[in-house]
């Protein structure tokens, strides 16, 4: 077979098959101790950084579906770990923040998430981590180029 061709050589795919595996590690922590799902502490995340924010702004921050994020913020406010208030600059939206037992418990995860980042990265120096978010970041802003410039990013197949 001509490796060119191979799904284990494509790059999109080998970015999605690594991140699910990162994402899955890390959840499995939150799930065990927090009770919450991948796109649950996704939303925690960006609300904890964030702050109060639309479920719009959360679909655009954590590129995850409207779907996803609607879902999630539903079990956010049904644990009372977030609550949506009035936007006052659009009436027609909400905001979602997080309650003071959506930071305390944002609080005590987010120590695990970093403790768990240097534990995955443990085996690499400063420099490839530096080089590493670099690049992560370069492929996003490719991405929102391509995205910018209309094309339909499920056109490239498996990823």
């Amino acid at each position: 077979m001509d490796t060119a061709n191979r799904l284990a050589d494509f790059l999109p795919y080998q970015l999605s098959v690594t991140s699910n595996a990162v994402s899955g590690r890390i959840a499995q922590e939150y799930r065990s101790r927090f009770g919450l799902s991948v796109p649950e502490w996704r939303v925690m995340a960006v609300l904890g950084d964030a702050g109060a924010v639309t479920q719009r702004d959360l679909t655009q921050l954590t590129l995850m579906d409207k779907v996803a994020v609607n879902r999630a913020c539903k079990v956010l406010e049904e644990r009372g770990l977030a609550v949506r208030q009035p936007n006052a600059l659009d009436g027609r939206s909400h905001l979602l923040q997080l309650t003071q037992e959506g930071e305390t418990m944002h609080g005590e995860i987010m120590p695990l998430a970093v403790e768990m980042e240097q534990r995955l990265f443990t085996n690499f120096s400063a420099d490839e981590i530096a080089t590493f978010r670099s690049l992560l970041g370069r492929v996003l802003n490719e991405v929102r180029d391509l995205d910018a410039e209309g094309l339909d990013s499920g056109a490239f197949g498996v990823g």
